[in-house]
């Protein structure tokens, strides 16, 4: 029997948002605001980065102190905007990571700052061509510097950098990672979305990941992991799944996903068009108000 839950970290894309959209539902605003008057930390865990997820909470009577760790676990912030916890990639290994990884497809570091810069890429018309969407939304945050060496330099460390591209060639380039020098100074979290045959290559500071930011949280909070609980849908929330105590897969995830999920005793909530996330933060409620009765 767990303990009710005292913690929930929540991604975004194919989690708490439908399918092709930037709107949280009716139902799962709700959802969050309940939890968060139960007194359950809610917190976003997502790829997305933090000038990229915090609108999209922005107006919908959440806490400003509600945490989201973003950039797949190498920035923390509250929505309010207070800094948390942040990690680096090394320039160095920045640079060596472009040398590596630009034949695979389109290369991306991200710096911890507001405004154009905060994302660099060297092509911008095959940035547009494979993930035209998110060149769209971010096009006021971008800078186009080539060869991205240049923006690599020592002492001016990027948060992350991405490798984005099919699936098949997403999985060669993170296989070559792992054979390569950079393999120990680098941490690769790959995302899939077969149906687009779109995969991103996240690259991160060593052990840097969604489940090890969850836990740092979990430790200043006071909050046991048997007391946290997390929800996801792809390879980049396993590690936060792994970590927490009590871990949800969404059922619209890869058929892949879904029988680890089995294997490893995952429960398993509706669809995220369905409003998973609400289904499962309803229970949870309700089960944690009456423990206290």
């Amino acid at each position: 029997m767990h303990p009710p839950v005292r913690l929930v970290a929540i991604d975004m894309d194919g989690t708490l948002l439908p399918t092709f959209s930037q709107t949280i539902s009716p139902r799962n605003v709700q959802a969050l605001k309940a939890a968060q008057a139960a007194g359950i930390t809610v917190a976003i865990a997502t790829g997305r980065r933090t000038a990229y997820t915090a609108p999209l909470l922005e107006g919908l009577g959440l806490r400003a102190d509600m945490p989201l760790i973003t950039s797949n676990g190498a920035v923390t912030r509250t929505l309010g905007g207070e800094p948390v916890d942040r990690s680096h990639l090394e320039a160095r290994v920045a640079r060596g990571i472009c040398t590596l990884l630009r034949p695979f497809g389109t290369l991306v570091f991200t710096f911890d700052q507001v405004g154009r810069g905060e994302l660099i890429l060297e092509d911008f018309e095959q940035a547009h061509q494979r993930i035209a969407l998110w060149v769209e939304a971010n096009r006021d945050a971008i800078d186009i510097v080539k060869p991205l060496e240049d923006a690599l330099t020592d002492g001016n460390d990027p948060i992350q950098g991405m490798v984005t591209g099919g699936v098949d060639k997403m999985k060669q380039a993170e296989k070559a990672l792992k054979a390569s020098e950079w393999a120990g100074s680098c941490e690769a979290v790959r995302t899939e979305y077969p149906a687009r045959d779109l995969s991103i290559l996240d690259l991160l500071p060593p052990g840097v990941s969604k489940g090890w930011a969850l836990e740092r949280l979990a430790a200043r909070l006071g909050v046991d992991r048997k007391e946290t609980m997390a929800i996801g849908d792809n390879w980049n929330d396993v590690d936060m799944l792994e970590w927490a105590g009590q871990a949800v897969m969404m059922s619209n995830a890869a058929h892949d996903l879904r029988t680890l999920a089995k294997t490893r005793g995952w429960k398993q909530t509706a669809p995220n068009d369905q409003d998973g996330v609400a289904v499962t933060l309803e229970m949870v409620v309700a089960r944690r108000t009456s423990a206290k009765v």
